[in-house]
């Protein structure tokens, strides 16, 4: 499930939408703290041919798979 549009609300909070119209608000400190720093967050980009999150011009990414398991999880 392709991520297709992101807003970076607010530190590790996100909205984010998916190719099936699923829209949610989730902190994704617990997915991505350890591979992105605060600072970072402003590199994020979707990766239109994969639709993953990408920060730091491509060196790190979540799977577009990974992240909706995330966000549809509690």
């Amino acid at each position: 499930m392709k991520l297709v549009s992101f807003k970076n609300i607010k530190d590790y909070h996100f909205s984010l939408k998916f190719e099936n119209n699923f829209f949610k608000d989730k902190n994704l400190e617990k997915l991505i703290k350890n591979k992105v720093k605060i600072t970072d967050l402003k590199t994020a980009k979707i990766n239109t041919e994969w639709g993953c999150l990408e920060f730091n011009n491509g060196k790190i990414d979540i799977e577009p798979a990974t992240l909706y398991k995330f966000c549809t999880q509690n």
